[in-house]
This record gives structure tokens, sequence and C-alpha cells, in this order.
């Protein structure tokens, strides 16, 4: 997947500013795809070159002028072309992953500081998750959401990204449990 495909189905929320568009991305489309201001501007610039968004200028009186983007639909037609489409397996490249392989030969304690690191960005995540399901469901249990929301693929997203950081927590809890535990044998026999 693309960048540019992120960028359109984020703008199915609706007419957005590249600013907005990356405040949408790191509260809700964050959970499976990161991408930096300066990488969207430059990608919704390319979708708008293509057809595939269209832009209008907005007059501000006390700010710059903001440009607002919408799909068209030659962008929706490409959405719908990406669905029908076989995604490509998941890849993971996770540098946190390599130092984990190389502990019993590295800096353990610089290790493990990574490792409660990546926990405690782990539990603001799940924290940031967890408000933002609350909001989508709004006082409604889950199944009455799935129901009634006019659109679903939003919150599926969001329970990907709660079960994939609760799993994070998990692990990452158990790998300092571990360190600890090798921490303290090797200690014992000095």
């Amino acid at each position: 997947m693309s960048l540019k495909h992120a960028v359109l189905a984020a703008l199915l929320e609706g007419e957005s500013s590249g600013y907005d568009l990356a405040k949408i991305f790191d509260v809700s489309v964050a959970n499976f795809w990161a991408a930096t201001p300066q990488q969207l501007y430059r990608e919704l610039e390319r979708l708008a070159e293509g057809g595939l968004v269209a832009a209008r200028v907005v007059q501000q009186e006390r700010r710059p002028n903001k440009r607002l983007f919408r799909l068209t639909e030659a962008g929706r037609t490409e959405l719908h072309a990406f669905t029908a489409a076989e995604p490509r397996p998941t890849a993971i490249r996770d540098e946190l992953m390599v130092q984990i392989q190389a502990v019993d030969v590295g800096d353990a304690e610089a290790v493990k500081a990574s490792v409660e690191k990546h926990v405690d960005r782990t539990r603001q995540r799940l924290a940031r998750f967890g408000r933002l399901r609350e909001h989508m469901l709004a006082g409604r249990d889950e199944a009455t959401y799935l129901r009634e929301a006019e659109r679903v693929g939003p919150y599926l997203t969001l329970t990907r990204g709660l079960s994939f950081e609760q799993e994070n927590l998990r692990w990452g809890e158990q790998v300092l449990v571990v360190l600890a535990a090798r921490s303290g044998n090797e200690h014992q026999g000095e």
C-alpha cells in the first residue's frame, strides 16, 4: 500500500486541510499507517495533480489562506480498485526487535531502557485509542454502533490497533520480567 491510498481513505471522512489531515492521521490512521505532515502535504499535491483529489482555497482574515482537499470521483474509483486488489503481506521492520535479538551480546541495560520506553509509549497509545473508541461509540454499545454507524471501517481499524497495542504491552512487560531475571542471575554468579 502506498501513502496515496491511506490519504484517499482518510479523506472519506470529508473535506480536509493538510493540517487537519495530519491530525486525522495522528489520531485514527496512526495505528496502521505512519506519515509526517510533510509527507502528507507532498502526497496531497501529487493526488491533486493526478486528479484524485480536488483542492479549493479558503480565504482567512487573520491567518494565511488554507487549501481544503476532497476526494474526486476518480479518487473514489481508485479506492474501489485498491480494495479489490489482494493486499501485500505485512512486513515488520522493527529496530527494537533487532536489539532484543542481540541483547545477549549487547548493552542489556540500554535495551531494557528502550523496552521501558516502548511500554510507556504503548500505554499512551492504548489510552488515546481507548478515548477515541469511547468518542466513536458515543455511549452506544459496540453492537449498536456497528449496526447504526454510517461507516464501520474506522472503528474496525481502531479495534485492530487496540489489539495490536494490547499485545505490544503484554510482550513488553514479559521482556522486562525476563531481562530483570537474567540480570539478577548474572549477579548471583559473581
